[in-house]
């Protein structure tokens, strides 16, 4: 890590003389220390909250500018702008986005978009993956379907995981959930508002001038695979209830999983007409002059990025054109 850092700043300078001004938007999901990263049965669905912390620090020490999505589609429609910026966006939201994340953001007086989903503070999201890790990371044994899985170490927690959620994953995963609920003594909703995020938590981020605030369906539904009814709905809803929950005018959204198969030229023209300024896919790539605003690309970080000259292939574009290049959009 030590050996990938120092090469972080080389890259960076000769890269810039290069490509010159551009955007960069992030994103990722939940975070967690450094101390409990080990033990993380799905750590690849976290950041690091301590490397967050030094790689804010980083980018304002290179002179990029953090800011909103708002801030950065402006910025995009002018041809003449000459800055380098970036955006930090979190999706869904749990409770560690008010309790780690945006306190960090707060520290380096840098603003934080948030991309609701409106099921999870209202509790209607069975957070299954969330249950599930929880479960597998503070036991050492559950029962599923009558058999026992020992949890010895972290690894075997976190193959455990790979091999439960893979099995659940689909139409039948809360259902799946609820018998493993059942079988391991779980209360689901007091493990619900162990990880979500509350309304009470979001009035008090929607009062913060540092957060932005944007939609993110009312389930999390992959919105290409529903019919444009229900997909609208999806999208005006999310932002319906925002509006009216927490007394503000929400005007961007993000796309769940957001890659092409997720999300396309249909569902680019729904976001438009339920009345967003701008729409968010999870497509690798920098933000330029003239880029549609209702397909906007992001780059996921997560468990994986971990030093600055990883984060730097993404400042650079270079990690944009290799997924491309891998067909990985």
């Amino acid at each position: 890590m030590l050996a990938a850092n120092a090469l972080a700043l080389p890259i960076a300078r000769a890269a810039d003389r290069v490509l010159g001004p551009r955007g960069c938007l992030f994103t990722f999901h939940r975070a967690a220390s450094s101390q409990l990263w080990d033990k993380l049965p799905n750590r690849n669905f976290y950041l690091d909250i301590d490397f967050l912390d030094s790689f804010l620090g980083y980018l304002v020490a290179q002179g990029w500018d953090v800011v909103t999505i708002g801030e950065a589609v402006l910025r995009s429609a002018r041809e003449a702008d000459d800055s380098r910026y970036v955006n930090f966006s979190i999706d869904d939201c749990y409770r560690d986005t008010f309790e780690l994340v945006a306190p960090v953001f707060r520290r380096h007086n840098v603003p934080l978009t948030l991309f609701v989903t409106t099921g999870i503070p209202d509790g209607t999201v069975p957070l299954w993956s969330v249950g599930l890790e929880q479960a597998l990371l503070e036991r050492d044994r559950v029962m599923l379907g009558g058999q026992t899985v020992r949890l010895a170490t972290p690894e075997a927690r976190r193959t455990a995981y790979q091999r439960i959620a893979s099995w659940w994953d689909g139409p039948d995963a809360a259902r799946h959930y609820a018998d493993f609920c059942a079988e391991n003594g779980i209360d689901r909703d007091a493990m619900h508002w162990k990880h979500a995020i509350s309304w009470d938590m979001l009035e008090l981020l929607a009062k913060d001038p540092l957060i932005e605030i944007g939609a993110h369906t009312v389930s999390h539904a992959r919105v290409s695979s529903l019919v444009p009814e229900a997909a609208v709905a999806e999208l005006e809803g999310s932002r319906r209830r925002l509006n009216e929950r927490l007394g503000i005018n929400v005007q961007h959204f993000a796309f769940p999983y957001g890659r092409s198969v997720d999300c396309g030229p249909r569902d680019f023209a729904l976001a438009r007409q339920a009345g967003f300024l701008s729409a968010a896919t999870t497509r690798k790539g920098l933000l330029r002059y003239g880029r549609d605003r209702f397909s906007l690309p992001r780059n996921t970080i997560n468990g994986g990025h971990r030093n600055l000259a990883a984060m730097e292939m993404h400042l650079t574009g270079v990690a944009g054109t290799a997924a491309r290049i891998a067909g990985r959009v």
